[in-house]
């Protein structure tokens, strides 16, 4: 049998795994950040009506540059957003891609700040671009001095930036994304795919955009939205930035029917952001009960927690697994990742999580 050693494969890509989290049959699923509610039905009908309107013209290329529905997301937005800021692809993680092959490349360099979103390294390599791994300081928080000055240090051609972080859930003073801006030669991309669970008062980058066009805020319809299944994720920054992407992305990337079911969502959003509250109160449950039972839990701005369990965080991954629930071994030792679900799974979380007391 031929393995990939057999085959003329990059060396950098030898010894590589891909992407992904294990996808296990159990009664409790909360590794992956999807939301655990369903589309609700007057959405389900509202896509379904959606797509057969365009299954006729499925003979045709779709709209390659995606204009009504970059308008749409523009409109959700607000901040006076346009379309020619906007730009949509196969989920965030395409865009992030787009990203790294226009300002990226051999001979270029990324930096962020771990522990971090495991794509971002991924997405470097499989680009040529050097990843630069930066540490983050104590309870996984980043300050403006200590960002500012390893993008000094290394002086990096792409910065990436999340807020809120995955998988630490924290969020970042909008002061820390100025002051890499002031300070970065090259640009700077702000992950905010959790943006919409984040607690009163938590900013968006999205207010930074005027006068920076260097920095570019990414964003998902896969976590809030509950849209997950149909890969949506988007970019807003400076018609320049979009004009860059323009040039990498494929031809007639997003199909009309991703496109279509995406506009849909976006007209029904009160009722599929109607779950949001929800699953903040699951989190901040979580957070509160873990602490009170005496683990060390990281703050949270995300639809996750991540939280202390000793030293074996495999054997602890392994225990809740054993008790029917799912969470993410993130590699980060000591710690596990958990989504917040509904009511019912995260009741079942807490039940299991009383083995590992």
């Amino acid at each position: 049998m031929t393995t990939l050693d057999d085959l003329p494969i990059r060396d950098d890509l030898r010894g590589r795994s891909p992407y992904g989290a294990p996808q296990l049959d159990v009664a409790v699923r909360l590794n992956t950040n999807e939301n655990s509610y369903a589309v609700p039905e007057p959405v389900v009908e509202a896509i379904g009506k959606a797509l057969a309107a365009e299954l006729r013209d499925l003979n045709r290329y779709p709209d390659r540059e995606a204009v009504a529905l970059r308008a749409d997301l523009a409109g959700y937005l607000g901040h006076g957003i346009t379309a020619d800021q906007v730009w949509a692809a196969n989920g965030s993680n395409e865009i992030q891609q787009q990203l790294l092959q226009a300002f990226g490349g051999p001979g270029r360099s990324a930096l962020g700040f771990v522990p971090a979103y495991s794509m971002h390294p991924l997405l470097s390599l499989g680009t040529g671009t050097r990843w630069v791994p930066a540490q983050r300081g104590v309870d996984f928080g980043l300050t403006a001095d200590e960002a500012v000055a390893e993008v000094r240090a290394h002086r990096p051609d792409v910065v990436f930036l999340c807020s809120p972080n995955n998988p630490t859930g924290t969020a970042l003073d909008p002061a820390v994304v100025a002051a890499v801006l002031d300070v970065a030669p090259g640009m700077v991309v702000l992950d905010e795919a959790y943006a919409e669970f984040a607690r009163p008062g938590t900013a968006s980058a999205l207010t930074l955009l005027p006068g920076h066009p260097r920095l570019v805020v990414t964003r998902t319809m896969s976590k809030a939205f509950g849209f997950a299944g149909g890969r949506l994720g988007y970019l807003v920054a400076d018609p320049a930035v979009v004009a860059a992407v323009q040039l990498v992305r494929l031809p007639y990337h997003l199909s009309s029917l991703t496109q279509a079911a995406a506009r849909a969502a976006l007209a029904h959003r009160d009722v599929l952001l109607g779950t949001v509250d929800a699953i903040k109160e699951q989190r901040d449950r979580i957070v509160t009960t873990l602490r009170a039972r005496g683990h060390r839990v990281a703050d949270s701005d995300a639809n996750f927690v991540l939280f202390a369990v000793g030293d074996d965080q495999s054997a602890a991954w392994r225990t809740l697994l054993d008790a029917g629930v799912l969470v993410r071994d993130v590699g980060l030792p000591g710690w596990l990742r958990v989504t917040a679900g509904t009511p019912a799974e995260t009741d079942a979380f807490l039940t299991a999580m009383e083995k590992l007391s």
